[in-house]
């Protein structure tokens, strides 16, 4: 009864900020940026919560822990300090600045308006749309696996996806943006809690952290019977792919154009220093909690086997978590279905907005100065206005059913998912983004291949599994080869590909002169 009336609470009070943010989704930008006026401690919760998912809680948090032992705790840490700070002192203030400058709304247009290219700005939005539906699946796996294990086998997997499926699309379709970021806020709270005491009871069921650390160095390492503390240690077993998992996770926001889309709407320069700073320490505690309990995975049951002959990693967390009282076991819950519900409300607002603006409709700019000039007047702009965000809507049910399709029937486990999406997107988009706020001389051919190198690898990986077996590179290997590869291919195709216009450069670059 405690969990069912507090998750019925929670629910009410997201589908009721949806109501009371209708107001401010009227117009494009109020639905897909909050009107570009959404402060420090909005948008950063927004940037967390949207970070971290039941993809992080359940699948990689379980999944890694279980690999790297105590050591996997970097990951966390590299989230908050590559993922969240470098990432908000690097991007924030100057995305602001050119995306409204250049009138951008979305990723896929700032591509098309800073290289001067339509077709970057269609093939981008595809890319988004396509790579954006595996990630949002592997959120309906994660929550809805640890639903299933609140409830029990009378309440299956399938009924908790399509639940969290209709109710992200309702208040998202209601509210839009400032409903996502006032719903992110509340839902960060919530996970800062729930984090904490998850933290606390599961280390105090071991006997405290000392005595929990002990248990763990005299696991035998997986490799060598043998050999014993292995998981105990701050390096682990295998520092090598812990290193890629780091950059994976962390460096991959850069990329995302559901993450770099918050700076987007941002009041002013003083609210990002303030939300870099609450973004870190709100990053620190959430990814950094996720995966210290990780670590400790193998303390508990180890999960089963699948029929591939692979262990069930995504069993570990709700393992873990199986004899909490029932009081932290809602709380847990909450945790979990507010980090899932904000991310799912980012990834499908992201999708329709893009597929709408980048898509359907391509005409923004010319609009915007057929008002200026007269020859449309303000009703039917407003018409117009009305129409793309009724058509984003319909688009969000669109997303939402093809997500969870995927989700019912999964192809790969919740951290290969998540590892496939985000190869592909921030291995296309992450080179050319950010060394376009900062260098002018990146080409549209540039832009071009950066496109060609992250998709082409990730689904050439992705193919070799499927066909032959095996892929000739770990998903997640693949996705930080992906985009680290990016910054060689981008400067070095740039060298010796035209150039854009010089005019046309430095007009854009105006806006940090202002």
């Amino acid at each position: 009864m405690v969990k069912i009336a507090l998750t019925l609470l929670f629910l009410a009070v997201m589908v009721g900020i949806g109501v009371y943010s209708r107001k401010h989704s009227r117009s494009v930008d109020g639905f897909v940026l909050g009107g570009r006026n959404v402060g420090p401690w909005l948008t950063a919760f927004a940037y967390g919560t949207s970070y971290f998912s039941a993809v992080v809680f359940v699948g990689y948090a379980g999944q890694f822990g279980w690999k790297f032992g105590l050591s996997s705790t970097w990951i966390g840490v590299g989230n908050a300090i590559i993922g969240s700070m470098l990432a908000w002192m690097v991007l924030a203030r100057r995305t602001r600045l050119m995306t409204q400058h250049i009138q951008s709304r979305t990723m896929p247009d700032f591509f098309g308006t800073r290289y001067d290219s339509e077709g970057l700005r269609v093939v981008a939005s595809i890319i988004a749309f396509i790579f954006l539906i595996p990630y949002t699946a592997g959120v309906y796996m994660g929550i809805s696996k640890l639903f299933e294990l609140g409830f029990g086998s009378a309440l299956p997997y399938e009924f908790w996806a399509t639940l969290m499926a209709v109710l992200t699309a309702l208040y998202v379709i209601l509210g839009g943006y400032k409903a996502t970021a006032i719903n992110d806020f509340i839902q960060g709270i919530i996970m800062l809690f729930g984090i904490t005491a998850v933290i606390f009871v599961v280390l105090n069921n071991q006997g405290g952290f000392s005595a929990a650390v002990a248990k763990l160095a005299e696991v035998a390492s997986d490799k060598d019977p043998a050999a014993c503390g292995q998981f105990a240690t701050w390096f682990g077993p295998d520092v090598k792919s812990l290193v890629g998992v780091v950059i994976l996770t962390s460096l991959g926001t850069w990329g995302l154009p559901q993450m770099v889309g918050k700076f987007y709407s941002i009041t002013d320069e003083s609210a990002v220093r303030r939300g870099t700073v609450i973004s870190t320490i709100f990053a620190l505690v959430v990814a950094g909690g996720c995966y210290f309990i990780g670590g400790f995975g193998r303390l508990f049951d180890t999960p089963p086997m699948l029929p591939n002959g692979k262990l069930a990693f995504d069993t570990i967390i709700p393992q873990m978590l199986a004899n909490l009282p029932e009081v932290l076991m809602a709380l847990v819950m909450l945790l979990v279905l507010s980090a899932s519900m904000s991310t799912l409300a980012s990834l499908v607002l992201t999708s329709s907005s893009t597929m709408t603006l980048d898509l359907i409709y391509r005409d923004k700019k010319s609009e915007a100065d057929e008002v200026k000039s007269g020859e449309m007047d303000d009703t039917v702009a407003a018409k117009i206005e009305r129409r793309k965000v009724v058509v984003m809507r319909v688009l969000i049910v669109f997303f939402i059913v093809i997500s969870l399709m995927i989700a019912l029937k999964p192809p790969h486990f919740i951290a290969q998912l998540m590892g496939i999406s985000w190869g592909a997107l921030a291995g296309a988009f992450l080179a050319p983004f950010m060394l376009g706020l900062y260098w002018k001389g990146v080409t549209k051919a540039s832009v071009w291949a950066c496109f060609v190198w992250g998709v082409g690898l990730t689904v050439a990986n992705m193919l070799s599994g499927m066909f032959c077996g095996k892929p000739f590179m770990n998903p997640i290997d693949c996705g930080a080869a992906a985009m680290l590869g990016g910054f060689i291919v981008a400067p070095v195709v740039s060298l010796v590909s035209p150039k854009l216009a010089k005019d046309y450069v430095a007009d854009i670059f105006t806006c940090y002169k202002k």
